[in-house]
């Protein structure tokens, strides 16, 4: 059985959520390609199922039977960045259905992980140089390629203003922006937001999807009401957010343990654990009176890529160009232990300021945006 993921997530206005989603379709659908359509409804039994339709057609079908309390999913063939063509799907929430059932409003993913996080690859022999890590430097450009490239016609194709935020998110649900592995943000200057939402999602337990609207002034009013000197655990890897996932899972399976509140994914603060980094109020109100301008400078600043990854990435990107020429190739395994502990450990941050005036944050699913973000506050002297 194959497993879905990465999840991508857009939020937008109720308002603007139909437009937003017909947007993301037209930017994710080749025009003349086939699409299943799923409608169902939380006020009525009835399912509407539709196979093998243009685009135009899905418009048509979802405009006349989208309601508050429906549930829309289309699936098709979405081609990647990289060239491949895996099968995708993104679904739209009506706003009663979401308040039920929060995921998104909009939310998409390839329907197996590994058309994304692909296994094997192949590489031209050739090269001069050859080795693990200038393969998993290949098989990380690509990926994180395929993600933001994703994440944009989600969120913001033609600069269209729909969708406020977003985010990718390989492990769970979309919790806490900075544990994610990318996020979007149609206002550059809303960036800081990301810690905000984290705040709230790791100290009281909120679920992002239901809080991601929240105006920065009341999300600032709740962090400010937490008792001074507080603090929460930030997974600085992937694995420990797997930790912190799995014991949230168990939590919520026991009746004497499951959240109290239907907008909660735990009671209260999340418990931590040995590994993870501390973000204290302090910190967070910190950022939050820090001008845009200069979080977004000290953020950049910390995308330099380490030393491991500059001593690598030439050689990676010619072995690229020349395996898309056509030199004679070998396959290699991208996902043994080796190859994953470079990417774990050296994949590039991106931030990227879009034309539109939004910014995308980013890395490999393998890792979580923690460490950009502490090295900026670090740099800032916002944080120890």
């Amino acid at each position: 059985m194959s497993d879905s993921g990465p999840w991508f997530y857009a939020w937008c206005d109720e308002a603007a959520r139909l437009d937003a989603f017909e947007a993301a379709l037209g930017a994710l659908v080749h025009p003349k390609a086939r699409c299943d359509v799923a409608i169902t409804s939380l006020d009525t039994p009835a399912e509407i199922w539709r196979r093998s339709i243009l685009i135009d057609e899905v418009v048509t079908v979802i405009r006349a039977a989208f309601a508050p309390g429906t549930h829309v999913s289309v699936d098709f063939g979405a081609q990647l960045r990289s060239g491949r063509w895996p099968c995708f799907g993104i679904e739209c929430f009506g706003e009663e259905y979401e308040r039920r059932h929060p995921s998104g409003p909009v939310r998409g993913s390839p329907f197996d992980r590994r058309d994304l996080l692909l296994s094997s690859l192949e590489f031209a022999a050739g090269g001069t140089t050859r080795g693990v890590e200038i393969e998993a430097a290949i098989a990380s450009i690509q990926v994180q390629q395929d993600i933001e490239d994703l994440l944009i016609r989600l969120c913001a194709p033609e600069a269209h203003g729909h969708v406020k935020t977003g985010a990718c998110v390989d492990v769970g649900h979309w919790g806490a922006p900075v544990e994610t592995c990318a996020t979007y943000h149609a206002d550059a200057a809303s960036v800081a937001r990301d810690l905000a939402l984290s705040w709230v999602h790791l100290h009281e337990g909120d679920k992002t999807a239901l809080t991601v609207g929240i105006s920065l002034e009341l999300l600032r009013a709740r962090i400010d009401a937490a008792p001074r000197g507080a603090c929460v655990g930030i997974s600085g890897d992937v694995e420990l957010l797997r930790q912190h996932t799995r014991m949230d899972w168990a939590a919520a399976a026991s009746r004497d343990t499951r959240p109290t509140r239907v907008d909660a994914v735990r009671r209260g603060a999340r418990t931590p654990i040995e590994g993870d980094a501390e973000l204290t109020r302090e910190t967070v109100l910190k950022a939050l009176d820090t001008p845009p301008s200069l979080l977004l400078d000290a953020l950049e600043a910390s995308a330099v890529p380490d030393n491991d990854w500059r001593s690598v990435e030439s050689a990676a990107r010619e072995t690229m160009a020349a395996t898309k020429e056509g030199a004679a190739t070998y396959q290699a395994d991208v996902a043994s232990r080796k190859h994953v502990q470079f990417i774990e450990r050296h994949a590039p941050f991106h931030v990227q300021r879009l034309p539109s005036g939004g910014v995308m944050l980013a890395t490999h699913p393998y890792r979580t945006l923690w460490p950009l973000w502490a090295d900026a506050l670090f740099a800032l002297g916002i944080m120890p």
